[in-house]
């Protein structure tokens, strides 16, 4: 038999991984369009704030260990498109030259793309690209064009646009190398995936770290201007903004790259991403699907999109599996995230209010700090969050934390996600079994107390306690 993956990053290598594990008698071919297969994209904001100096570090594996594993790799090799009635995939090798591969079995984890936003001078009339200090910010070679530019240009300045979790990661990064930075948000707060009071608390931290960030304003375009670029917005309140900068670097998100299995009739769903079932198929015969590409099967909101390196890692590995004749199903994703933003942390894993009303469920969000282990201990920390429940259930719904990077913020959330995964319920949350010493945490963990503020709160006399 013969497994064929397309995409070198997460779903791609761990779905090759997963059927060597399984027959190693399968032939696993690995196509990348890139020189870079199974890199940490999440690591590069690291490589270029020079904390990983060596871009080779951020390889999960190296070449030579996925091909001891037996995996094939063909490398800087585009797929063009699928012939699902013969099994065979068209491939435009490194030196243009096209070939056909022919597949038993085909993987598709084509991942995601950095969306471009309709930005005069990134989109329409004279586009600007790395080579006049304007990036994108989503693969290596991405990665490697920004670091040329602060190598060989020395800019002491730079615009971000964006600021989700690589936008805040960057202007970490740029700070931590020396230059000035602006961000710029479109929305009212920053980090729009956490509720606005959490997300005030992240803005603070980039302000206190010399970040000039500048919400619910929207950049309509860049222009070079002598050796500096003009980035032009407009506030809320419709006032024209001019940065003047000398490097400008745009991460407001990704979108699917399902191009590859729309081609070939595969169906599409949420944002236009690949549809597929539990089992990571796409209902063309023996082709599935993975990652960054893919719908995702939400536990709580049911099929969305939503690109994460953890859940593509998963259906992978599910992908790899019943692609070589298996039957596992993925389970589904929270949506559990966290990120360091200088020294704290904020996380955030299941549901807040709006989208807990968009399935007909009745929310309630309740706030509470604690300390993250006994305070007459030295060196502990105040840790804020918010829980969310059903009030017609008493469910736990979501959770998000915002603390000290040495708090264990990033542990503490993955205890909300285990509960929301098994479907307790929040006074359930107070029941479970955790650890305990002075140093490290307390009797009722900072997760526990926010369960019992919110019962109290929101759920005092409920009928069904």
């Amino acid at each position: 038999m013969h497994l064929v993956a397309v995409g070198g990053s997460d779903a791609g290598i761990s779905a090759a991984l997963r059927a060597r594990e399984l027959d190693p008698n399968v032939a696993v071919t690995v196509v990348a369009a890139d020189r870079y297969p199974n890199f940490s994209i999440c690591g590069i904001p690291y490589h270029v704030s020079g904390e990983v100096p060596d871009w080779r570090s951020l390889a999960h594996r190296t070449i030579a260990d996925l091909e001891s594993a037996g995996i094939a790799l063909r490398l800087d090799t585009v797929a063009r498109r699928i012939d699902v009635a013969d099994h065979e995939l068209l491939l435009c090798r490194p030196d243009g030259a096209e070939e056909k591969l022919a597949y038993d079995a085909l993987v598709i984890a084509t991942g995601a793309l950095p969306v471009r936003p309709a930005i005069d001078g990134l989109r329409g009339g004279e586009v600007l690209g790395a080579g006049d200090g304007a990036h994108l910010l989503h693969s290596m070679d991405d990665a490697f064009a920004v670091v040329r530019t602060l190598e060989e240009r020395r800019p002491t300045n730079a615009v971000i646009v964006g600021a989700g979790y690589i936008g805040i990661e960057m202007a970490e990064a740029l700070v931590t190398r020396g230059l000035t930075v602006t961000q710029v948000e479109q929305l009212p707060e920053v980090l729009p995936t956490v509720d606005p009071s959490i997300g005030a608390l992240v803005r603070r931290q980039l302000v206190e770290r010399g970040v000039a960030v500048h919400t619910s304003t929207v950049v309509e375009g860049v222009t070079r201007s002598g050796d500096c670029l003009e980035v032009r917005a407009r506030s809320a309140t419709g006032d024209l903004v001019t940065f003047r900068s000398q490097m400008v670097l745009v991460v407001v998100g990704v979108r699917p790259d399902a191009e590859l299995a729309a081609r070939a009739g595969a169906q599409l769903g949420a944002r236009g991403a690949i549809a597929v079932d539990r089992e990571m198929r796409t209902g063309l015969s023996d082709v599935f699907a993975a990652g960054d590409c893919v719908v995702t099967r939400h536990r709580l909101l049911g099929d969305v999109y939503l690109p994460l390196g953890t859940t593509a890692h998963k259906q992978g590995r599910v992908a790899g599996e019943n692609a070589v004749g298996g039957s596992r199903r993925f389970a589904g994703s929270l949506g559990t995230q966290v990120v360091k933003v200088f020294d704290m942390a904020v996380a955030r894993t299941g549901l807040r209010d709006s989208e807990a009303e968009s399935v007909g469920l009745r929310p309630r969000t309740v706030a509470f700090e604690g300390d993250d282990h006994k305070a007459y201990y030295p060196g502990s920390h105040r840790v804020r969050m918010r829980t969310t429940g059903d009030l017609a259930s008493g469910r736990l719904l979501g959770v998000q934390l915002f603390g000290h990077r040495d708090a264990g913020v990033a542990k503490r959330v993955d205890v909300a996600a285990a509960a929301i995964f098994s479907g307790l319920r929040v006074e359930e949350v107070s029941d479970l079994d955790l650890s305990y010493t002075p140093p490290l945490g307390s009797p009722w963990d900072v997760v526990q107390g926010g369960a019992q503020a919110w019962v109290q709160e929101a759920l005092a006399g409920a009928a069904w306690t």
